[in-house]
């Protein structure tokens, strides 16, 4: 799907396996997960920067426990240059992302020196919200965008095995062996676990 995803014009993916295929380097940002079983924004974020390699951009969700204003700010002013970004989450039971919200956030952190901090945005984003970002003059970075992909219309397919060491197999019903498709390749799966 994030190969399908980015041959459709997204920017990057974040699993190792799409990223391959799509001949990108993974990317992504910390979940909601990391904070909580820190119980602290910036614990985990210092955390995430002392494991990275220094190639991978540090950008921190920062909707977990306090404002995104405010908890944007005391990031980037605990982190520094390490920091590249920060994306904007909020849960729609709090009204969500919104541009005035990201206005807000964008502000909070020129005030406070940090005009080079990227603002991300998540959750729920579809092309009508995302042209609303635009529409309202608000600058954003980078939008993740989920299931307005990942809930589009399915095309029915089955992942079945057709072939054994060269051997033509099939489940009953089905036609053994590969079906001939000059639009197929032939992909290596052995050493993408690491």
């Amino acid at each position: 799907m994030e190969y399908a995803a980015v041959v459709g014009g997204c920017e990057g993916c974040a699993t190792p396996a799409g990223a391959r295929l799509a001949n990108r380097k993974a990317t992504g940002t910390m979940p909601h997960a990391l904070m909580l079983i820190f119980g602290d924004t910036l614990l985990a974020a210092e955390a995430f920067d002392r494991r990275l390699d220094d190639e991978t951009r540090r950008i921190v969700l920062v909707d977990t426990f306090f404002g995104e204003a405010e908890e944007s700010l005391r990031i980037a002013d605990a982190m520094g240059k390490r920091l590249y970004g920060v994306r904007l989450d909020t849960p729609s039971e709090l009204g969500g992302v919104t541009p005035d919200l990201a206005k807000e956030v964008r502000t909070r952190l020129d005030a406070g020196g940090h005009r080079d901090v990227m603002i991300f945005v998540s959750g729920g984003m579809n092309p009508d919200r995302i042209r609303s970002f635009a529409t309202e003059g608000c600058k954003i970075d980078g939008f993740g965008v989920g299931s307005a992909i990942s809930g589009a219309r399915p095309i029915d397919f089955t992942a079945d095995i057709k072939e054994l060491d060269g051997h033509p197999i099939g489940k009953r019903g089905r036609s053994l062996g590969i079906t001939p498709n000059p639009r197929l390749e032939c992909i290596d799966l052995g050493n993408w676990l690491v």
